[in-house]
């Protein structure tokens, strides 16, 4: 489940959450201590009764846990509350509506806590439970990305340069979640506060000795990282996305801004390539080592270190990090797009900031490539001939870069482009997409993306509204049409194609599963696209797995 889709799955609190994330041995807290925390009393009956766990989801709850008995979009948690006590609940912590529910239903089996707004409490008591707190021992040196778009890179080129400086690192985002074991798939960018706690105690149960995480707006403004501080938290950009929850970019740049105070972060690594890293630069209330990944005349800046020389090798591309003091570091990633030398730096230096010895560093860089690393639905190769590349591109920034990373120097070739735009979600980004598509792309095939509850004919209508309106005023010569189901698309950008061409699928990377309706339809751009391109006779690249 991506962060575009996070809000659907939000909506859902009493039940929402991941399981499977838990250390085996967890020490009980008297549930005095957590009624102390929350500032309220308990019984007297119950002041030793001893809490190991604590989720938000009834169907998760284990023996011994915190049940959090939290509202949600359509119904109450409180009416979970006899799932969760069978289950083995010790407690409950629920709010005032939740309390009167349960009076009505008689007296509890166990004791229940209220609190004014519960939801504030969950990351704080988690931290409190499963011992995750910064000052506790074998804490994880813990990396935290924020910003619109290359979270999700950004994170796995840290644990691969971590894992190449003998690092056994942890992984927590959108694709998969790494605590050690076998990877665990993701249904949220950011896990809820609850399960954060319990990966980052059973990390360090593990030996894990640093992990990156994604930090989406919706895990701020929803509270799933409340009680985690990070050691260093980066920002890679910020563009027009998610304004059907926060309202105005100006929310958007307060809710991120928020990861970068003092309570949640120590150091913070910024990109200042646009006016919103610059105005964070300036606000955070936390030591900024600020970087430009922009190429700069002569290879200087005024950002802390600056990114030059960039000298494409391959597909992707090599640079020098250039500090305002003089030093510099040779960084390399295989990776195609201006996008990806952005990433790559930000996570050169978030590792540097968190401490590593900058030979060290070095010498890690050179010597095992870590921004090579195939990142599952970013810009992910699936033929070199025709060139055909599945994106993650869900807004009109990330959708532009993509498309300009991909365009071919060679002559007569042409970019075909698949995608659409998801229900429910900002509605403003769906004819500005077809307008930068128009634009940037030869043939531009409008299809669907995941329409959940709208109308899929509706949603194409704007994107293809925004790609007319471009492509008649501004007199290009982009091909636009219009084809569903997104299989069908991709089927014809292939039977389009030639070999010289380039095809992007873009809009949904990784995912597996497309929601219409209120129905899971399986759907995988990758798999769409290699029986497409292998029905009609080209080579299909190895099916690849990032290493976790």
């Amino acid at each position: 489940m991506s962060e575009h889709n996070e809000a659907a799955i939000s909506a859902t609190t009493p039940d929402a959450g991941q399981t499977g994330f838990r250390p085996a041995s967890v020490a009980a807290v008297p549930l005095a201590v957590i009624a102390d925390a929350l500032g309220v009393a308990a019984p007297d009956a119950s002041r030793d009764r001893g809490v190991t766990g604590i989720t938000l989801n009834s169907r998760a709850v284990e023996a011994g846990d915190l049940y959090m008995a939290l509202p949600g979009a359509s119904r109450h948690g409180a009416d979970f509350v006899p799932q969760a006590v069978e289950a083995g609940a010790v407690a409950v912590v629920t709010d005032d509506a939740g309390a009167r529910q349960l009076a009505l239903a008689g007296e509890q089996p166990v004791p229940v806590l209220i609190v004014q707004e519960p939801r504030t409490a969950v990351g704080r008591l988690a931290a409190l439970i499963y011992r995750s707190q910064p000052a506790d021992s074998g804490f994880p040196t813990l990396f935290g990305v924020t910003g619109t778009n290359g979270k999700t890179t950004t994170t796995y080129f840290i644990n691969s340069l971590l894992r190449a400086l003998g690092k056994k690192p942890g992984l927590i985002g959108t694709i998969e979640i790494v605590a050690g074991g076998e990877p665990i798939p993701s249904l949220l960018t950011t896990p809820e506060s609850t399960d954060v706690h319990a990966l980052l105690a059973l990390m360090r149960e593990r030996g894990l000795d640093a992990a990156s995480m994604e930090v989406s707006s919706h895990a701020i403004s929803y509270h799933r990282v409340d009680g985690v501080m990070f050691d260093v938290a980066g920002f890679t950009n910020l563009t027009q996305d998610h304004l059907d929850l926060h309202g105005s970019m100006d929310e958007y740049f307060r809710t991120k801004a928020e990861l970068f105070t003092a309570g949640r972060a120590r150091h913070a690594v910024v990109t200042v390539d646009d006016d919103w890293g610059r105005k964070l630069a300036d606000t955070a209330d936390i030591p900024v080592t600020t970087l430009a990944t922009k190429p700069l005349d002569g290879g200087s800046g005024n950002a802390d270190w600056n990114v030059a020389s960039i000298t494409a090798r391959g597909l992707g591309s090599e640079f020098e990090l250039r500090h305002v003091g003089g030093r510099t570091l040779r960084v390399h990633t295989g990776l195609p797009g201006d996008f990806n030398v952005a990433n790559a730096a930000l996570a050169t230096v978030m590792v540097l900031t968190s401490g590593v010895d900058e030979n060290a560093l070095q010498a890690a860089l050179d010597s095992h490539d870590p921004f090579t690393v195939a990142v599952p639905g970013r810009m992910q190769l699936v033929s070199a001939e025709p060139a055909s590349v599945v994106d993650f591109a869900h807004n009109p920034d990330a959708l532009s870069r993509a498309l300009e990373a991909v365009r071919s120097p060679l002559e007569g070739s042409r970019v075909i482009v698949v995608f659409g735009a998801t229900g429910q979600r900002d509605q403003g980004k769906r004819p500005t997409m077809g307008a930068i598509a128009a634009r940037l792309a030869d043939i531009v095939i409008v299809s669907d993306d995941d329409p959940h509850d709208e109308d899929a004919a509706a949603i194409r209508a704007e994107v293809l509204q925004g790609a007319h309106a471009a492509r008649d005023s501004e007199n290009l010569n982009s091909e636009i049409i219009e084809s569903y189901p997104r299989d069908a698309a991709i089927k014809l950008a292939v039977d389009m194609a030639t070999s010289k061409d380039t095809i992007l699928i873009a809009g949904r990377g990784h995912e597996v599963w497309q929601e219409v309706k209120g129905v899971n339809l399986a759907l995988d751009d990758r798999v769409e696209l290699r029986a497409a391109l292998t029905s009609k006779g080209f080579s299909v690249s190895a099916d690849q797995r990032i290493e976790s």
